[in-house]
């Protein structure tokens, strides 16, 4: 695996492409070309971070522009797309300046992977090799899934998402799911905790692009061939807690004991 800074391996994706691309496509195509062996608990932020220290602090000598929102290329690229003029403009005005509310989602967890103690914590990670986050704390929106099918539509406001799922355990809900998806708000920096606050400038704009991508993504419905429009929250994999890994060896192990 080759092993190369953030601003190297952005340059060399950006190349390759030969377009503009999102900071989360970035982040995605430096991993599936592992171009770096760390990738921190939140790549697409590091990616991010790297280009927009670049701009402020390189202005005009920076490697990178920034063509819309979220959206950067090559100051000068390899002859694949010009600098200036015309076609740098369209492309400008055809990218989306809006990304919907959502920052982070994550689909079909396991129910069986989080200990449901007290305060459960409730793992994922952004690709595999990047550091694991703690989501209990995230708050907007979850699905409560039987297999496949959605059970039950709740929302995370006063209490966070690890609170509103332990209680599932518990009441009227509990036999009835067995995974679940969520969609939420809070960013994850790059050490990988949860900002506490969302930034986004309400607009109806943001709010029809979020109602819209959390439709398609919680129903998936066969016609749609993508995502909602502009949808660029970081989609996490869960991770096992590791307390649940270590009480099954414990478990084991008492079992290899009475047989002994």
């Amino acid at each position: 695996m080759t092993d190369l800074g953030w601003r190297e391996a952005i340059v060399k994706v950006l190349q390759d492409a030969g377009e503009p691309m999102h900071y989360t496509e970035i982040a995605e195509a430096i991993a599936d070309q592992e171009l770096r062996t760390d990738f921190g608990a939140n790549p697409a932020t590091s990616v991010n971070s790297t280009i927009s220290q670049s701009l402020q602090n390189d202005a005009d000598s920076s490697l990178f522009i920034r063509v819309a929102r979220g959206q950067y290329y090559l100051r000068n690229p390899p002859e694949r797309l010009p600098a200036t003029g015309t076609e740098l403009n369209d492309i400008v005005e055809a990218a989306s300046e809006e990304t919907g509310l959502i920052n982070a989602f994550g689909m079909y967890w396991a129910r069986d992977k989080v200990l449901w103690k007290s305060t459960p914590q409730i793992f994922g990670q952004q690709q595999p090799g990047s550091t694991p986050v703690d989501f209990t704390g995230q708050k907007g929106v979850y699905l409560l899934h039987d297999a496949r099918d959605v059970v039950y539509v709740g929302r995370t406001t006063e209490q966070p998402l690890g609170v509103r799922l332990k209680q599932h355990t518990t009441d009227r809900l509990n036999g009835r799911w067995d995974r679940f998806s969520w969609f939420g708000v809070f960013d994850v920096t790059e050490d990988g905790t949860l900002l506490g606050e969302h930034s986004e400038r309400f607009s109806l704009e943001n709010l029809i692009v979020t109602m819209e991508a959390l439709l398609i993504e919680g129903l998936e419905p066969p016609q749609n061939r993508k995502r909602g429009d502009d949808f660029r929250a970081v989609e996490f994999l869960q991770v096992e807690d590791p307390e649940l890994e270590k009480s099954h060896i414990l478990k084991l192990m008492d079992e290899l004991k009475k047989k002994l």
